[in-house]
Parts: C-alpha cells; structure tokens; sequence
C-alpha cells in the first residue's frame, strides 16, 4: 500500500506565471516521487497535488520522466552550490572541511526525504537519471579537488581521490545521521565527521612544505 499523499481537495490554483507554474509543479512532484517513487506515481497523481488539470502540467512537462529529471536535476545543482559556497566561502581550511560536511548533511536534511530522489533513486539504472547524479557528483568532487591540490601541490588524479572520500564520507554519514538526529544534533554530527576528515587531510604537506595547521 503506498503512502498516502496530502490531499489537495480538487482545488484549482489560479493563473501563475510560467516560472511561478513550474516550480509549483515541481514542488508536487516532489511530494509525489518522494512518497510513491518513480515508477509508483502517475502525472494524475501529481495534477492533484499540484491543485491543477493534467493539461496544464502537460503544458510544462512532456511527461513524467521529463518531471523528474527536471526535478533531479534542481536538486543536484543545489548540492552541486552549497558545497562550491563552502569551499568559497572562507580562506581557512580547516573552516572548509566543516562547511563542506555541513553542505553534505544540510541538503539531506532539507525538504523531509527529497535527497532520495538524488541518492536512493528507483530509476539509477537509467542512462540519463545517472548522468546527472554523476554529474553533480563530479562538480561537487572538482570543487573540493581544487582547494586539496592548491594547498598540498598535489597532481590532479590524487587532488580527486581525496576529494571523492571526503564527499564520499560526508554523503554516507549524513544519510545515517537522518533518523538519528533525534540523539545527536546536526553541529554535533557535522564537528565530528569533519574533525574526522581534518585529521587525515590536515597531515598532508602543505606547497610551501608545512603541514596544514591542526
């Protein structure tokens, strides 16, 4: 039995501009996909939630892959943004390896369980869903790369390697860290995992020969 979806009472919305339309949509369609998954949900499904007819959702969106794709690919450039604001955002590196983790548990703890539709997918296999993931995945990975290989004079393959485990970690215990948060707060969480990755990239020798400070 699939989970239920709040009802949207027939309602029709009234004229909204394109953009103000599409995000509506894509804001019901999130609802839908995330309770229902993809193959489970219907556009009538999303129509409803939206408080719209389906040929205005179909004035939008050809159908329900294109939906999700649209909606996939939203959320893995805002991933793809909170973890380039938290690399540009400080000189300190230390201050970049805890914003970089936060990034990583603040977009998993947004929008109740949406990062499924990035992370946990029932539609991975699909050539083009998994073009955007590991498309976010590599813009999120270079800019971490970057700041690892002007600080340590790294080459470029080991700058991504480190930068892949520190994404990699920040991914995985994030997603444990969800329906836990109840016993260790989002700051607790966060210190810990980054203080974690700080010790091992922190012993890497710096370009000017010093290791990066403690």
């Amino acid at each position: 039995m699939q989970p239920s979806l709040p009802a949207a009472a027939g309602r029709r919305t009234s004229r909204l501009p394109r953009g103000a339309r599409r995000l509506q949509l894509l804001r019901a369609a999130q609802d839908v996909f995330v309770a229902q998954g993809f193959h489970a949900a219907a556009m009538d499904d999303i129509a409803v939630r939206a408080g719209v007819s389906k040929p205005v959702l179909y004035q939008h969106f050809p159908g329900k892959r294109e939906l999700y794709l649209a909606l996939l690919e939203e959320h893995v450039s805002g991933l793809a943004d909170r973890v380039a604001a938290a690399m540009g955002g400080t000189d300190d590196n230390r201050a970049r390896v805890d914003a970089a983790v936060g990034a990583y548990f603040d977009f998993i703890d947004a929008d109740g369980e949406a990062f499924r539709l990035v992370f946990e997918s029932d539609l991975r296999n699909d050539d083009d869903v998994r073009a955007i993931v590991d498309r976010g995945t590599r813009v999120c990975v270079e800019a971490i790369a970057g700041v690892i290989a002007a600080d340590t004079g790294a080459d470029p393959e080991r700058a991504l390697l480190l930068a892949s485990g520190l994404s990699g970690l920040a991914e995985s215990s994030a997603r444990w860290w969800l329906p836990r948060k109840g016993t260790v707060s989002r700051d607790e969480a966060v210190a810990l995992m980054s203080a974690l990755a700080w010790r091992g990239i922190s012993g890497f020798p710096r370009v000017d020969g010093d290791p990066l400070p403690s």
